[in-house]
């Protein structure tokens, strides 16, 4: 097991990262943050140690994403949030707001193979280089998922879609 110290360190560098990346895959905040901190377990119970901060960051993305697709297999998982019937009042947290716009709303509604890649991209500020290391996938793979996320997105948001 970790040191208190190393998996709260690890937690306020990462944990906005992490969340954004639950976020787009399960589309409910507190689904989300279930999974973060299901991620953020996984690390504590985690053996060995990394070799370095760029290993740490693509260890959690990727049990992020796979935490992710457990819940999202998970039987007794609601195929609706409780957004949709109104019970949840007050909209995503505060330092979370930015999340809630309707260009993240695209994002969200994207394949999940293409979520993570445009999460690191535009979110966290990755290059494409970095994202390939991080993932373990091609730089050439994650160029060509970036150009097929944005056709969907400009498919998905029209008129209102601004590309950089």
């Amino acid at each position: 097991m970790r040191a208190e110290a190393e998996i709260t360190e690890s937690y306020l560098r990462h944990a906005d990262m992490v969340w954004r990346v639950c976020l787009a895959y399960l589309k409910n905040p507190a689904d989300a943050e279930d999974a973060l901190q299901d991620t953020f377990l996984r690390l504590l119970r985690r053996e060995g140690a990394f070799r370095g901060g760029e290993h740490e960051k693509a260890w959690l993305i990727r049990t992020a994403g796979h935490v992710c697709k457990d819940v999202l297999k998970h039987p007794r998982r609601r195929q609706d949030s409780l957004d949709a019937h109104g019970e949840l009042s007050g909209g995503p947290e505060p330092s979370r707001a930015a999340e809630g716009g309707a260009l993240f709303q695209a994002v969200c509604a994207l394949p999940d193979k293409y979520k993570t890649v445009v999460c690191l991209y535009y979110y966290e500020g990755c290059t494409s280089p970095e994202i390939a290391g991080l993932l373990r996938k091609p730089q050439g793979t994650v160029l060509s998922l970036l150009y097929s996320a944005r056709r969907r997105l400009k498919e998905i948001l029209g008129s209102d879609f601004y590309e950089t």
